[in-house]
Order: structure tokens, then sequence, then C-alpha cells
């Protein structure tokens, strides 16, 4: 099923089901107000919400309405916490091979992974603000899971069966900002400004037969003022599937219902594959011919993310936002 979340309703939004073809939508107060109430009941609501699903595809439900993307929210507009990894090694080494850097010891055995802001959530027509175009405005298009609640030390292979919905995410990076946060050694904080989420999530039969080995084997388009950046595999190259990163971060505490974890910028070596982030492309462009070429983003600028099925079916809807000045910093 696709379950989404309206703006309407409070800082949490009201939960709606959602047609497959994203065009219908229907308010379930009767379930759950907000998508996170239906997660920190996840093992009654679930089933309940499959049952309108079903109905609404199968046009019973009268109080349907039109489902329109520019009205959607963050699937969880405020989450309980967002961890994001780099499960795809590619990705991570490009950067450190343009920097003449070398990779970190254990990387192939022990996931990386950050905790960034989990509110306020970006919904998938919200603009990417910036104070300024110095700041090097990146889109990283990841794919991420929604987590029921998950005990400390959970095993990966236990941990597989805690997956509750997944999500199509844009985690914006102000690049010019990343190399002094991360030389005083406590990590991301000015240079992640809040990430971006298609309209819905879905659950795992929405996938089908994509999802296998803990991981999400479609394509994921990337365009930056309509000129396709790259359509890579997310099944190819990701080191560590989801059911991994999931045991990693709850490796010493406890995960509550609605925590988000991503994967990282999508990358493989596919000749086709393109990139998932500019910062990869101009990687690229600087081991082959010593400086980048591609630009950052700037005030204007326009992206769209999106993953479509096996059928040729959006399965999250499409993330499009555009890079637009906010006031200025006292």
């Amino acid at each position: 099923m696709k379950l989404g979340t309206l703006r309407n309703g409070g800082l949490d939004g009201t939960l709606v089901v959602v047609s497959r073809d994203l065009a219908r939508a229907v308010t379930v107060p009767e379930i759950a107000e907000t998508l996170q109430a239906a997660l920190d009941d996840w093992g009654n609501a679930a089933a309940k919400l499959e049952l309108v699903y079903r109905r609404l595809e199968e046009g019973g439900v009268e109080s349907a309405f039109v489902f329109d993307p520019a009205q959607a929210a963050a699937p969880l507009p405020r989450a309980y916490q967002w961890l994001d990894g780099s499960a795809y090694l590619r990705h991570h080494a490009l950067l450190r091979q343009a920097r003449g850097e070398p990779m970190p010891a254990e990387v192939e055995t022990l996931p990386l992974m950050y905790q960034g802001g989990s509110a306020p959530m970006l919904g998938p027509r919200d603009d990417i603000t910036i104070h300024d175009d110095a700041w090097d405005a990146d889109l990283e298009a990841e794919l991420a899971v929604v987590t029921g609640a998950v005990p400390a030390g959970e095993s990966a292979t236990a941990a597989a069966a805690r997956i509750a919905l997944f999500l199509l995410v844009n985690d914006v990076t102000l690049r010019s900002l990343v190399a002094d946060e991360l030389a005083r050694g406590f990590g991301f904080l000015h240079s992640k400004p809040p990430t971006a989420f298609a309209p819905v999530a879905v659950t795992q039969d929405e996938l089908e037969p994509a999802w296998h080995d803990g991981r999400i084997h479609l394509r994921v388009s990337c365009e930056v003022n309509g000129t396709r950046l790259g359509r890579p595999d997310a099944g190819q190259g990701m080191r560590f599937g989801f059911p991994e990163l999931i045991a990693h971060a709850a490796r010493t505490r406890p995960l509550p219902a609605g925590t988000i974890i991503g994967s990282g910028p999508v990358s493989n070596d596919a000749p086709d594959a393109g990139c998932c982030s500019i910062s990869e492309r101009r990687a690229l462009e600087t081991i082959e011919t010593g400086k980048p070429q591609t630009p950052y983003l700037r005030s204007g600028d326009r992206l769209r993310i999106e993953v479509r099925n096996a059928d040729g079916r959006s399965v999250f809807g499409a993330i499009e936002q555009q890079v637009v000045p906010y006031y200025s910093l006292p």
C-alpha cells in the first residue's frame, strides 16, 4: 500500500491512504490521524490500512478525493530519528579519490552512518532554501526505510522484519560547509539542511519483485534543470543492505517506531548509470580531467528525483524542488 501525509491537521499533518497510481486518496481518522500514530500501533494499524487501500483500488471508497503532491508534506514531517548511511562505497571512494584521501579503515565491514536533523522534513514540492549560492547546494538521491520499534542489539536477520515502509529521499548537502565541519571532528550540522521526501511511503509489496537481499533493485532517476544527472540501479553496489544498516543503528540503543534510515546516495559503475549527486559527477570529472566542470545548484535551479517500477509506474511519486534564497542571517 501507499501512505502519504497532507499538510492540514497540525504539525504532523493528516495521514492518507493513496492509490497505486497516486491519483486518489482517503483520510482514515478511524484508524490513525497521523502516520506516526499508525507506526506506533503498526501491528494493528497496518492490516486495517491495507483493507482501505484495497477498497480504494477497487473504487469502493466514496469519500476518496484527488491526491495532489503539491499539498503533501513529507510522510513523516517530524520524525523521531533520521539516521543516514553511506552504503554505496563507490560514491564515498570517488569523493575521497578526487581529494587524494584514502578510504577509512573497516569501511568494508562497518557501515558509515550519521544522525541528521529529523525536523522539519520537507515535502516533495518544497523549495530548497539557502542563504548563499557559495554554500554549493547539492542533491543526494537515496532510498530509505521506516522502522517499527527495534530493540537494542537486534541482529541483521531479525531487523529485516522491523521494516515497515520505504521512502525516496533527497538528502540536501551544502558542500562548501562540509570540510570545515568534518575537520572539527564532530560531524555534520550546518552542511545538512532539511531533507526532502517523495509524496508517499510504500510497503514491501509495492516493490515486488524488485525487493530482495535487503535491497531495492530499481533505478533512481535524477534530473537537474531537465537534464539527466543519473539513473543508477539501487540494487547494485550497495555494500550493506537495509537490515544491516538497521542492526548497525541499533547496536547500542533501541530505535523507536518511525525511525528513518537512509542508504546514502545511490551509486554504481554501470556504463549508463550516471550519478545521484553533483559531487560524485564533479569527483569523476576531477579524476578524469584534473578539475570539475559541473556546477553545484544555484538559485533558480530545479531538480527532479523519481523511481519507476518495471511497468513504468512511479513507485513513490516524484521529488520536484527549486533552489531559492531565504532571509539574511543575523
